[in-house]
């Protein structure tokens, strides 16, 4: 049985041509992990959505003891829990009682109240953009930052520091990604005790209300790993999905069409997430006829199963009008993605209306020059574009 290793993601030239030939080992395959142990790869679609709702797959990282995720991260141990310890990587009950509590206050309702204050977060960035400008630093980075700060309670003056720790969790200096984690979980320690102090009206203060109200069902500790994965996640994906949208629109010359549609089929075909949480069998599992062993490490690899043929029609074309798309891009089952409905307003707007702002905007270096950043995360090292052809 041939052996992938799934490190490859982190060098590979071409991330698209490194998943066709993962996905051409079979939709499970046996493959080692970035740190080189063993790990099952499943990349067919119905496998995925298989493994992401049996309840004998675990996503509690507390279950496993061949990878050392804390150590992979380069996380040092007082800090690991609070960053690794996530909704992602918990089991019911504990996952449904913290689903619950979050859900209560990120509601559909609350995302959809945030429409006008994020096209004023847009019109805003756009009406300050130069002729020439780096798209994901001008616009793709700041704007669902700016969002998720103002959702989650973050004051406006500690956003700067803040992105700098985020910034060191991914930094090769293992001393930047301990002092990154060690800020991010001070500060939010911090942030949460003066929120309980002086409460408003943002998510954050919603939390601390909802965690008084269950009394000691809700751990402080939670409560801090709950807000810097809100934090975290509500950012970094949709940075990704903004600017990665916007290269395939210029590249390729494509009419957007309808929006929504647009943004689907993107999130499908480069959706920066493009593996799951590890997961864990609790018992031996029968699956895409290989018996996976009890007790071993399973990776759901997103971005080969958005390409799987057997789901999706000639799934390595960009099709913006594709009408069946039950794209992995958030996940499945009880893990999907709490801030999908986000992810989708903030892109939605932000390409309606750079496109009708700028119908003229073009990249402004060959598009050869552009590069991706090395990492388990697609994303380009910069988009440099100008308003005008």
């Amino acid at each position: 049985m041939t052996m992938t290793d799934i490190a490859g993601l982190l060098t590979a030239p071409d991330r698209d041509a490194f998943l066709a030939d993962l996905a051409r080992q079979g939709p499970v395959c046996r493959g080692t992990y970035i740190d080189g142990s063993p790990v099952w790869l499943v990349t067919g679609y119905p496998e995925s959505v298989a493994v992401l709702t049996d309840p004998r797959f675990s996503s509690d990282v507390t279950r496993q003891s061949t990878i050392d995720l804390a150590a992979v991260a380069g996380l040092p141990g007082d800090v690991a829990p609070y960053l690794l310890r996530t909704l992602g990587v918990n089991d019911p009950p504990d996952h449904t009682r913290l689903r619950r509590l979050v859900s209560r206050e990120f509601t559909a309702r609350r995302v959809e109240s945030l429409r006008p204050r994020i096209q004023e977060i847009v019109d805003a960035l756009v009406s300050g953009l130069p002729e020439e400008f780096d798209l994901i630093e001008r616009f793709a980075y700041p704007l669902p930052v700016q969002v998720i700060c103002e959702l989650l309670g973050v004051p406006a003056a500690d956003r700067g520091t803040w992105r700098s720790w985020a910034a060191d969790l991914t930094a090769p200096d293992l001393e930047k990604v301990a002092a990154g984690a060690r800020g991010l979980v001070g500060h939010m320690s911090r942030l949460i005790d003066a929120k309980r102090a002086d409460p408003g009206d943002d998510l954050l203060s919603g939390l601390i209300r909802a965690q008084e109200a269950d009394g000691d069902r809700l751990a402080d500790e939670e409560l801090i790993s709950m807000s810097i994965s809100i934090l975290m996640a509500g950012h970094e994906t949709t940075v990704g999905l903004i600017s990665q949208s916007v290269w395939l629109l210029l590249t390729r010359r494509l009419d957007p069409g309808d929006i929504a549609d647009a943004v689907e089929e993107f999130l499908r075909f480069t959706g920066s997430a493009e593996i799951a949480v590890l997961r864990y069998t609790l018992e031996p599992v029968e699956i895409g006829g290989v018996t996976i062993p009890q007790g071993e490490a399973v990776q759901v690899v997103y971005a080969a199963a958005n390409r799987d043929p057997r789901r999706f029609d000639q799934p390595g074309r960009l099709d913006l009008r594709r009408a069946d798309n039950a794209h992995l891009a958030f996940g499945h089952g009880i893990h999907y993605c709490l801030g999908a409905a986000l992810a989708r307003c903030e892109t939605q707007i932000a390409l309606a209306t750079l496109l009708d702002r700028f119908p003229g905007l073009t990249l402004s270096v060959p598009a050869s020059e552009i590069g991706w950043q090395p990492g388990m995360k697609r994303a380009l090292t910069s988009l440099p574009v100008r308003t005008t052809p």
